[in-house]
């Protein structure tokens, strides 16, 4: 995937970002500590409420299940870039580890469209809401993502090594490819990665949140409707903040790879924002936990308190719809 370790050479350019070996396990630290700890506890709290469990309760722990799994490899990341980005754990580890490293991104990515969708049927569709909380269409659903990711995953893992030996006798994982093999390979991934991984679930998110925010904007409960609305623009934000920025360079740096684009200078810029946005994205993980207490009323610190405010706007939303 090209994304992290020794600087790339295509062409005549080299690229060259020193600061990614203090950056990456600074952020990455951060992340294992506060990631770890929100979605540990927001998993063990939903062990305890499996009974009943609503479309948006199944994606949410299928979320935490993904960052739990994209937390357990930084130790490794951190570890590479600590040494100078020189992998020493060999080649099926390198293998495993980066390819459900980045599979986390465009999970993470699949499960909030999914989230979204579930938010919008239920407000501005309410009645057909309460009719699909009684089947297993969200087991169903999510079931079929996994199995689409592990279909996608495992021919990667098994298809060769994706460690090599650099110049200055370090050994790279799962980036500086020789040219036919980006170019043959890993640009397959990338493009299927960025149209079906990204583009696909986060034109979904940007569509049916506001339409759903638009939705509530008209409900009659005014208190309840600012702190739903408020929920709606918390998850587009962090949404936006964390994967968009990752995937515009992504998609820059990867025709700079290709040779689309042969500016050496601006290809450098690229290699050194992209270490950044790779940080960023990394920090859903620590913000995802926010986004389980906001978006669904099973998440709260206080059991005592009062049923959530999205299920009470669900409510009036379907009866709203009947009258």
């Amino acid at each position: 995937m090209d994304n992290l370790g020794t600087p790339p050479s295509t062409g005549n350019c080299s690229y060259e970002a020193h600061f990614q070996y203090h950056l990456f396990p600074a952020v990455y630290t951060i992340v294992f500590i506060l990631g770890l700890t929100g979605n540990v506890s927001a998993l063990c709290i939903f062990m305890k409420k499996t009974k009943n469990a609503s479309p948006s309760f199944i994606y949410i722990a299928n979320l935490i299940v993904v960052d739990i799994i994209y937390i357990c490899t930084l130790p490794f990341r951190i570890h590479y870039h600590i040494k100078k980005n020189n992998w020493i754990f060999g080649d099926i580890t390198c293998r495993i580890t980066g390819t459900f490293y980045f599979a986390n991104i465009y999970l993470s990515v699949t499960f909030l469209s999914l989230i979204c969708m579930d938010r919008y049927i239920a407000v501005v569709h309410p009645r057909k809401y309460i009719r699909m909380r009684g089947t297993n269409c969200s087991r169903v659903t999510s079931a079929l993502v996994w199995m689409l990711a592990f279909a996608i995953m495992l021919p990667l893992i098994f298809s060769g090594s994706l460690n090599n030996v650099q110049a200055n006798n370090t050994t790279a994982c799962f980036e500086n490819f020789d040219a036919d093999a980006y170019s043959k390979k890993m640009a397959v991934y990338h493009i299927m990665a960025f149209l079906f991984g990204f583009l696909l679930p986060f034109t979904v998110i940007i569509i049916f949140y506001p339409l759903a925010a638009k939705k509530i904007a008209q409900l009659k409960s005014s208190v309840h409707k600012e702190k739903a609305l408020t929920i709606i623009w918390v998850i587009m934000v962090i949404s936006i903040l964390c994967f968009v920025p990752y995937h515009i360079t992504h998609l820059l740096y990867f025709l700079a790879r290709l040779d689309f684009i042969q500016n050496c200078a601006f290809g450098n810029f690229l290699y050194k924002i992209r270490r950044v946005t790779m940080a960023l994205v990394s920090l859903n993980c620590c913000l995802d936990p926010l986004i389980y207490f906001f978006a669904t009323n099973k998440f709260k610190l206080n059991y005592g308190r009062k049923r959530g405010s999205l299920q009470k706007v669900y409510s009036i939303a379907c009866r709203q719809t009947q009258n």
